[in-house]
């Protein structure tokens, strides 16, 4: 089975969540081509008082005025941490996240993406980063 993916289409990789330097993380048994779509980033639609309360870690916005919140046992996505150096990223089309990888991913290899700057101004805030790259 080709695991290049188009566009639109999500692979079906094997993912497993296991401990990581940072917590819990979400690790490849198997390898993962550059440009592959893994998985999707899912979660429960955010009325708009809890948009402007902002408050939660798993937040994603979907579209200009559209969220959701990750923390929900089915999106194993949520596990994927932080680094300023990452393997994947997280992005679209409006209305879906996606996470994707920048880079060839080798099997047992952990999947990162960058939070952003806005992230660890609410959430981390004056601690250091605690990715590979800056420990």
């Amino acid at each position: 089975m080709n695991k290049q993916r188009t566009k639109y289409t999500l692979g079906d990789y094997n993912l497993r969540v296991k401990r990581s330097a940072t917590g819990k993380g979400l690790f490849a048994q198997e390898s993962i081509g550059k440009g592959s779509r893994i998985l999707e980033y899912t979660g429960r639609p955010v009325s708009e008082a809890e948009q402007y309360k902002d408050s939660g870690k798993y937040l994603f916005w979907t579209g200009k005025k559209s969220m959701i919140n990750g923390n929900i046992p089915s999106n194993k996505a949520r596990y994927i941490n932080h680094s300023c150096v990452p393997n994947c990223e997280a992005d679209g089309p409006e209305g879906r996240v996606f996470i994707s990888a920048l880079r060839k991913i080798k099997k047992g290899e952990e999947l990162t993406y960058n939070y952003g700057e806005e992230y660890f101004d609410k959430h981390i805030g004056t601690q250091s980063c605690r990715c590979p790259k800056c420990r």
